[in-house]
This record gives C-alpha cells, structure tokens and sequence, in this order.
C-alpha cells in the first residue's frame, strides 16, 4: 500500500495553508494565511476563491451531517482573532461568534454535527450549539489547547496540554483521564469512532497510538523534524502522518505502510474523503497536496489483486502465473475476495466477479459511499450510511436489509459485524448496559444476531458484563458458533440458536474461523492457538484442551494479528506489518469431511493411521455431539480415558433411545436437557433416577411427588444414602413423607425391575452392539 501523491502546478494561495476540510461532495476546502478560503477539486486541479476572511485562519472542518434545510451544508473556521465562523457551501458568512480571549486555534463538530467544540490559545475549551450558541465551558486551564477531538459517543472531548494529553467527560461529575504523552507538546490529536484508537503528535518528533483508556500501544521512532499533523481515515484502519515535506500512511497498530516526500514545507492540517481513498494536506509553504490511497493487496488462495490505480485492480493467480486487469469508470472504494468471488464496490456501483469468469460481473447500482464489504459462502454485506446493512447474493440479488433501533452504521467494521450462509450478528453499540466492573454506562454489552435470509432478529440480545470488542461468526456445519473478545481481552464461545456463553481464553488479541471448518484460531497471549474442535468444549471441557494446537514462538512479536485461516495455513500480520505464515496439520479437514459425511469408518481409519492424540479427542467429541456410541468408545479408548470409556459403555446398555439421548446430555453437563428428555418421553422413572444420581434429593421428590409415583423409592434411596454417610434426616419434606408413605424395599425393587422390563418393551428398544 502506498500513497500517490499530486500537487498543483499553480498555487493558488500565496501565504502558509492552516487547513483543509473535504466537503460531502468530495470538495476540497482550504484556509489560508492569505486571508482567503479557496476551494479544489478531486483531481487537484483549483476550483477558486471562495470568500476572504477578515483574520487570519488556525482550523477548518465541515459539519460532517447534512440536514434537509436548504443550503444546510456548513463548514466552520477558527480565526486568530478569537472567533469562530461559520459558513455555507458558497462562502456567505452565516454566523460568527466570538469564542476566546486570544487565538481559537482548534475547532471540532461532534459525529452528529449537532455541537463545536473549540479550544483556544487562553487554554479554555467550549463547547457550542450547531448555529453557534454557548452551551458549556468544559475546560478551563492556563496551557494553550492547540487540538481537540470528540470521543465515539461524543459525550467526551479529547484535548492537548502541553505535554499531556486529557479526556474530559461532558458530564460534570464524571472522571477526568490525563497522560503524559510526550516529551514535547503535543500539536495534533485524533480519536476514530470505529476502531476507538487514538492518534497524537508533537514536538519530539514522533507520533503514537493510543487506546481510550490512555495506554501506549505504538510509538514511532523519532522522526528528523517535528510531526505536525496526524488524522484517522474514516473506517479506523489507516491514518496519516505529515512533518516537514514528508507524508506518511501508517496501518492502525503503527506501522508505516508508506512513506512519501512532498514540498509543502511542514503539513500541519490533513483531511480525509468520506470514502477513505484519498487525503489532502496543508503545507505550511502555502501548497496543498492530494494524496490516493493505491496498492493496495487482498489475497485467497492462489489470487492476490491489487488496485493498482483509483479505478484498476490488477488480479494475479500466483500458480499459474496470470494477470487479469479489470478497469472500472469510477474510483474504487472498497474491494474484497474470498469464497470464490470479488466483490468490487465503487463511487456509484458495485461489481461481482466469479474467479472462474472475469468477463461477465454482476453490476448493481450503490446509493451511498460503501463503508464496509464482507464475505460467507452464500452471500455477502455491503454497509453503507443510506440503507444500512444490506445482504445480497453472488448474483447481485438483494436478500434482505436488517435493522434494530440504535444502529449506527458508520461505526460498523469487521470486528463489529460479522456474517455466516444464515446468521449475521452485530456489536449493539446503542446498548446502555452498566458495566458491573467499573460503572461506566454505554458501553456495547451485547450481541444482536439476525436470520440473514429476513433479516428479522433471533431471539434475544446476547449480553455480556463487559464492553465486546470483536466478533466473529463460524462459517461451515449448520450450528451456527459464536465467538466474541471483551475488553479485558478474555475469549468467549456460544451458540447462536441456544446461547450458552462459556470462556475459552484469555489475553486474546484476535481470532479468526476457518474457512470452510469449524476450526478456530487466536492469538493467545502472544502464541498461535488454534482449536481443531471448538465445539467440544460443548461436550466435554475436559477434551478441550486435547483438541487445541499450540505453536510456542517469539517470531510473532507484540500484538500479531491473524489475517486469515484457510487450508491448513493461518497467515499472521506482526506489529511491524511483517506476514507470517504458520502452518496446522492437514488432518482435521479430512476427519470434519468424513464426520460430515456420517463416514465415522473412515474417521476411524484416518485416526489410527495418523496416530494422534489430538486427533483422537476431536474424533471423541464429534462421535458424542454426534451420539454415535461406538465411534466414542474407541476413541476414548485410544486417547486411554477409562472413566468416559466405562461411562460410555454404561450408555450403550441403556435399551431405549430417549435414554441414551438423556445420558449422553448428562455427560455434557446439561442435568435440565436430560431430564426433559425422559419427561417428555415418557420415562419418569429414569428422570427421578437421574436426580438421586446427582444427589438432587429435592428434585428427584419433587419428580415423585408431581408423578405420583415412586415417592417410597426415593425415601427408600434417601434413607440408605443417610445410613451410610453416618447422618440424621433433617429435611422437613422428607420428614413429612416418611411418615405417610410406607417404605417396603422388596415391593420397591420389584417395581423398579417392571420399570425396567417396561422401558425394554418399548418399540425400537435396543442395546447398542
């Protein structure tokens, strides 16, 4: 990835350009020490003087929301006479209001484009109305605010102190966070809504990457000059960097993709598209330059493309050594591969190319900049602030539009969605659930998973006591999985239809299913964990860590990033941009085709040709989930665990199949499922015996007593269990019992051996050879 930089041959400004601000329709507006606001096209070509001001100019920044007023399109402009301006789209003076004792030197419209926040040389920053009235001084303090910048919900503002940097709540009451960000000034701060990082600058000549929580997750080495800009693309994957005569395009976690060599003299101000493909900066010698976001390589399987220019992907197949050009009329916005098609969305339309046949696309028309493209097997998303989230398939055809009350689409990314051939969920950001742990409302707690083909929800929210940071869907089988990382960076697991959330790992900083298995990889604390069988930590806890690979390495380096999972390679990204690739066996896949396939000999045969372990366990598990006794006998034979095994052939002597289903839930740690099991089928009996086999006296009385039946026999078992254990019945409901009901053993084990004579009669009752 790379940055193609262009620069006018005829300067319109004569004097140091403070700023710049793209206008919603892709104009370039700029302020200048010459006193004039000039506007610029796309291209780079000079669109004119706009207005001229009556001070000189620090800031700009378009309202980034449109209202349906006309002439609603507005920008504002701080001024070193300690006003601010605000303007419409042809330059006529709306409002101005004065602000500061001294220079306003920063100015920022919230995500709504309802307020302004300014900061001023007096070291005072305020907030205002979207027509310019006073509605709070947040900060009062004796340091110079030279940038500022709104927090995702805004309802925080970030803001510079010299060498600090402080986020001050809008509620009065609420904490105050402060850092030491530096060891000189901090010129330039930003904060993405989508990815929640921050993003500073300053005098010591480098720039940082910083969580919401002031913790240092990247810092640059020092640079030769001062970094006197630093801004975030819109989608939060991507952000620049600008010094004297030099851009830099850096990846979210720090590294630099590219560095590029202008003459601008020192950028101070760079302004992204709404769309993410190109930047604009201010030089400090009155220049502006313009920047496109090219070279940028997705890959799958044997194909790599790459656009190559704003409006051409070049597709390579790396095994046959083929290149394939495809030409498009409008600048690329968004592109995507895998699963067998490329999905290419541009400024007006979206095309869908099969890998077998680049000549024939599917071509639909987009209503809106695409923020987000994502891929299953069956279809695929496209997220943009018009229509929202909308399904479509490999044909082009639309399958549905999912909705919920408090969606904010703009804030969406892939860790914040994800899709299956059935299943979409999405991070509820609206939800205002109170964090047990620290009190801090809003933050996002829960999971909302819709039917993909009607876009309707299932069920209820998933929720979680903490801040869900990514998720992920699987893709192959018909259960559906769910696994999602918190705050903490703690690894979690549920099943979509019947949630049952259960921990799986901690200081976790990515995961990622396999493509076309249930696989499932992460990166645990710095090393490569991949599960061959997640689902068995449904089945058995005890098989999980039996069926998890662990490659043990430094090569990975601080917070990897695994990129994808296909075959039986995952390919790593390290924090320096480095790719890696770690392999996994083979194996698995062939045992998850030959389980699908219900070839349980098969399995069988490639298990105890493998001789594996880990082969073993997942092969046990799956004959479980399965309910296919024979295959589990063997496999925990092989693996050489004597308890399951002997519990396993306990379960084959049972004659009737709701009772083999009954135990095998049993053996999954779900009491309440086997016990509706044998209810519902009609073996009450077997439910009660369930409960006295747990030790669930009051149950299995319960049971009892609601059946009118064998109520002497749990007293009967209750009194022997007491014997033996040396103690005194004390419970009254027993107590009451035992002295209405007579207790007969003969007539109790009698009519325990017609229950079961009465459960082998049953039709299709059988042991399992």
């Amino acid at each position: 990835m790379r940055l193609k930089i262009t620069q006018a041959s005829s300067e319109i400004h004569t004097d140091l350009v403070a700023a710049a601000g793209w206008a919603l329709t892709n104009e370039l507006y700029t302020c200048s020490d010459d006193m004039s606001i000039c506007k610029w096209q796309m291209t780079g070509e000079a669109g004119g003087k706009v207005c001229d001001l009556e001070a000189y100019s620090t800031d700009l920044q378009w309202c980034p929301v449109r209202t349906k007023q006309a002439g609603s399109d507005i920008f504002a402009v701080a001024c070193t006479d300690g006003s601010f301006k605000l303007f419409a789209k042809t330059g006529r003076l709306e409002k101005s209001v004065e602000a500061h004792q001294g220079a306003c030197i920063s100015l920022r419209w919230n995500h709504e484009g309802t307020a302004l926040a300014t900061a001023g040389e007096d070291g005072v920053v305020k907030v205002w109305s979207r027509v310019g009235a006073l509605r709070s001084t947040l900060v009062q303090s004796e340091v110079s605010v030279y940038s500022l910048a709104w927090g995702p919900d805004s309802d925080q503002v970030l803001y510079t102190s010299g060498k600090h940097l402080i986020i001050k709540p809008l509620q009065p009451s609420a904490k105050v966070l402060s850092w030491k960000a530096g060891e000189g000034i901090v010129l330039k701060v930003d904060w993405n809504p989508i990815s929640n990082l921050i993003a500073s600058c300053g005098e010591d000549c480098r720039y940082k990457v910083w969580d919401c929580f002031g913790r240092l997750l990247f810092q640059s080495e020092p640079l030769e000059y001062a970094v006197t800009s630093v801004a975030w693309s819109p989608d939060g994957e991507l952000f620049a960097a600008g010094s004297f005569n030099a851009l830099q395009l850096c990846d979210k976690t720090g590294w630099t993709h590219a560095k590029q060599t202008t003459d601008t003299g020192s950028i101070l101000n760079i302004a992204w598209t709404s769309d993410g493909t190109q930047l604009a900066g201010a030089g400090g010698s009155g220049a502006v330059c313009f920047a496109q976001v090219i070279d940028r390589t997705i890959e799958w399987q044997k194909l790599a493309a790459t656009l190559e220019e704003v409006n051409r992907i070049r597709v390579h197949d790396v095994l046959n050594e083929t290149y394939e050009d495809l030409e498009f009329k409008d600048r690329i916005i968004k592109m995507s591969l895998g699963f067998g098609h490329l999905v290419v969305a541009t400024a007006t339309q979206c095309s869908i190319y099969n890998v077998n046949n680049w000549n024939t696309p599917h071509i639909f028309d987009l209503k809106d900049t695409v923020n987000l493209i994502m891929q299953c097997k069956k279809q695929f998303l496209v997220v943009d602030n018009f229509n929202g989230i909308t399904i479509y398939t490999y044909e082009g055809r639309q399958v549905s539009n999912p909705k919920f009350q408090g969606l904010r689409t703009e804030f969406l990314n892939h860790e914040s969605v994800s899709i299956a051939n059935d299943t979409l969920a999405v991070i509820d950001r609206s939800d205002r659930g109170e964090d047990k742990k620290d009190k801090k409302a809003g933050v996002a707690c829960a999971v909302r998973v819709f039917d993909s083909a009607t876009g309707k929800q299932l069920g209820e929210p998933i929720t979680h006591n903490l801040e869900i940071t990514d998720l992920a869907l699987s893709h192959a089988g018909n259960e559906r999985k769910l696994v999602f990382i918190d705050r903490n960076r703690d690894l979690y697991i549920t099943p979509v239809l019947k949630p049952h959330v259960v921990k799986m790992g901690t200081m976790c900083d990515s995961v990622v299913w396999h493509e076309s298995t249930d696989m499932l990889a992460a990166m645990v604390d710095q090393k490569l964990v991949v599960w061959y069988y997640p689902g068995a930590i449904f089945v058995d806890k005890d098989l999980v860590h039996l069926t998890k690979f662990v490659k043990e390495t430094n090569e990975f380096g601080s917070v990897p990033k695994i990129s994808y999972f296909q075959g039986s390679r995952a390919t790593i990204r390290k924090s320096n941009g480095t790719l890696l690739t770690a392999s996994v066996s083979q194996y698995p896949q062939l045992l998850y085709e030959y389980v699908g396939a219900l070839q349980w000999d098969k399995a069988i045969r490639l298990c105890r040709h493998v001789r594996d372990s880990c082969l073993w366990a997942c092969l046990a598990a799956m004959a479980v989930h399965h309910k296919d006794l024979n295959t589990a006998e063997l496999s925990f034979a092989a693996i050489d665990d004597m308890d399951k095994l002997q519990y396993i052939q306990h379960i084959k002597q049972i004659p009737s199949e709701e009772g083999r289903a009954a135990e095998l839930a049993l053996f999954r740690r779900r009491p309440e499922e086997a016990e509706a099991i044998l209810l519902q089928a009609g073996l009450t009996y077997r439910a009660i015996k369930t409960s006295i086999r747990q030790f669930n006296w009051d149950r299995a009385l319960e049971l009892a007593v609601n059946y009118r039946t064998h109520v002497d026999t749990v007293l009967w078992k209750r009194r022997s269990y007491l014997a033996s254990v040396g103690r005194q019945e004390t419970n009254p409901r027993f107590l009451q019992y035992a002295q209405s009901v007579e207790i007969d053993p003969e007539a109790i084990k009698a009519k325990i051996e017609q229950e079961k004579e009465k459960e082998m009669s049953r039709p299709g009752a059988r042991r399992v050879g």
